[in-house]
């Protein structure tokens, strides 16, 4: 028996069906479209993950901040995490034995006819039944399935870090987009006050030269016009800021209607150049990717477990403890009962339950695997879209310079020729319109080429790195998340408090 017991004990360190998991080849391409970017680094100094920093702009330091401190769904991301390393320790015990102490104080009746190997003459028990046991239970994981459904939940724990990592990178990137579209709109929105000035001006000198019989009613109701429309392209333009910035309230954890971003109106800076490498390293550079890895591991590790249901299952059980009619005599030696021995349960019908859980295991599988393949794709098309729009953004800058003072020139001529009586006050006006209208697109597209930098940034991975250590973001705890700091302490008492006197 004792051999036969090790021979069990020993033979559980090899058995272990299903496949083991290993990561599937990708192809990718050597290098992204006709771009060579791996030689710029300029953000290498930096501390690993905070990306945004390469921008040097504090404004947008802070709100990182409080997104990373405040965020919701960063929190619940976490919490989430939370769950999943919390499943993967409890799957971890199963490894183990259970012992318990089950304690009844019964009254029962027992039957006088109940089957008995003599005879009970109608003889039966009335009275109290008092049982203090020890009871051990522990299941011998011969093919491996606990240990598949530990390596599974270790990947789900694994991958819902990753998810972490994901949501962090998503809220961060959103906010540095969102913030540089606020800068480029008050840019914006101080040109065409500018505008709104001059054109102001503009319209005093026309109706003192209608009052003075020098000029026509026509050129004052053109310059009323332009003045007017300008306005209202302020106020379009201010709907916007305010929905961005109620944007930007959520992300960093404040209540819309308390929070503001003053306005900045100074010109945008030219974006950073941004370190990356080729596509191969969006594997270790994506969360998203190695979360969509991490659950293609655990559901190869399922499919073990559903194997695992297709053979026998061992249990050693066994109870001992005392049992009394009485309470005075209930240590008494003869009060002493005890059980023991292995329980094997042979599956021999179960209603093909378990070919079909196995099915379904595989067809898992087989859906994590194009999940992760179409996260790779996604990536290197995250990038490509992203290189593309700084490559073009770049080139519309250059040229909406070019054209910014060619009408600024033509601007000038206009007012010249208007002022010398050899040309129409229309052609004024239409020159300082395509002066704002180049202005605006060159603001335009300077916002543009920041929050494209950011996507670029978003789709390397920004600072992740899946080769180290990813540790889970500082957040601000919430007063009303009351967990019970009783059962985060080992020991039989706080246990018992936290079973008895814990919230459901």
């Amino acid at each position: 028996m004792r051999s036969f017991l090790f021979v069990i004990l020993t033979g559980t360190a090899v058995a272990q069906v299903g496949p083991n998991y290993e990561r599937p080849a990708t192809e990718a391409p050597p290098k992204f479209k006709d771009v060579t970017w791996r030689s710029a680094n300029p953000s290498s100094h930096l501390p690993k993950g905070e990306w945004w920093k390469i921008f040097r702009d504090t404004k947008l330091n802070e709100l990182e901040s409080k997104a990373t401190a405040n965020n919701q769904e960063l929190k619940a991301a976490i919490a989430r995490f939370d769950q999943a390393r919390a499943t993967a320790r409890i799957t971890r015990g199963d490894l183990l034995p259970t012992l318990g102490a089950p304690m009844s104080f019964d009254h029962q009746r027992t039957s006088g006819n109940m089957p008995s190997p003599f005879p009970i003459n109608g003889m039966r028990y009335d009275g109290p039944a008092i049982n203090t046991l020890l009871d051990f239970s522990w299941e011998i994981d011969l093919w491996g399935k606990i240990r598949r459904g530990i390596e599974a939940d270790r990947a789900n724990a694994e991958a819902a870090a990753d998810a972490v990592h994901n949501v962090l990178l998503g809220i961060q990137a959103e906010v540095a987009s969102s913030y540089f579209q606020i800068r480029a709109l008050d840019a914006e929105m101080r040109v065409v006050r500018e505008a709104v000035s001059w054109r102001s001006e503009a319209l005093k000198i026309a109706k003192a030269r209608v009052l003075a019989g020098a000029g026509s009613e026509l050129e004052e109701a053109q310059s009323a016009t332009e003045v007017a429309s300008a306005e209202a392209e302020i106020s379009a333009l201010q709907a916007r800021r305010d929905q961005l910035e109620n944007v930007l309230a959520i992300l960093i954890g404040a209540s819309a209607a308390s929070f503001h971003l003053p306005v900045n109106a100074s010109e945008l800076r030219s974006p950073p150049a941004v370190a990356g490498g080729v596509p191969t390293d969006l594997l270790e550079r994506r969360p998203d990717i190695s979360q969509a890895e991490r659950q293609l591991a655990a559901a190869t590790a399922k499919i073990g477990v559903a194997k695992a249901q297709f053979f026998p299952s061992l249990k050693l059980m066994g109870n001992g403890g005392f049992q009394s009619g009485d309470i005075d005599l209930l240590l008494e030696p003869a009060s002493v009962l005890w059980t023991y021995g292995p329980k094997l349960s042979i599956p021999l019908f179960s209603g093909n339950k378990n070919r079909f859980n196995l099915s379904r295991s595989k067809s898992i599988h087989d859906e994590a695997l194009a999940g992760y393949r179409q996260a790779f794709l996604a990536a290197v098309a995250d990038v490509e879209t992203s290189l593309s729009q700084i490559k073009n953004y770049s080139s519309q800058a250059g040229a909406q310079q070019r054209a910014r003072g060619s009408a600024e020139k033509a601007a000038q001529l206009a007012k010249t020729r208007y002022e010398a009586g050899t040309s129409p006050y229309l052609d004024v006006i239409e020159a300082n319109r395509t002066v704002l209208s180049v202005q605006r697109a060159a603001i335009q597209t300077s916002g543009q080429r920041l929050t494209a930098t950011v996507s670029l940034i978003k789709a390397i991975g920004g600072g992740w790195d899946a080769t180290q250590p990813a540790a889970m973001p500082q957040v601000t705890p919430d007063p009303a998340g009351r967990a019970d700091g009783d059962l985060d302490r080992p020991g039989f008492f706080s246990k018992v408090k936290g079973l008895f006197g814990g919230r459901n």
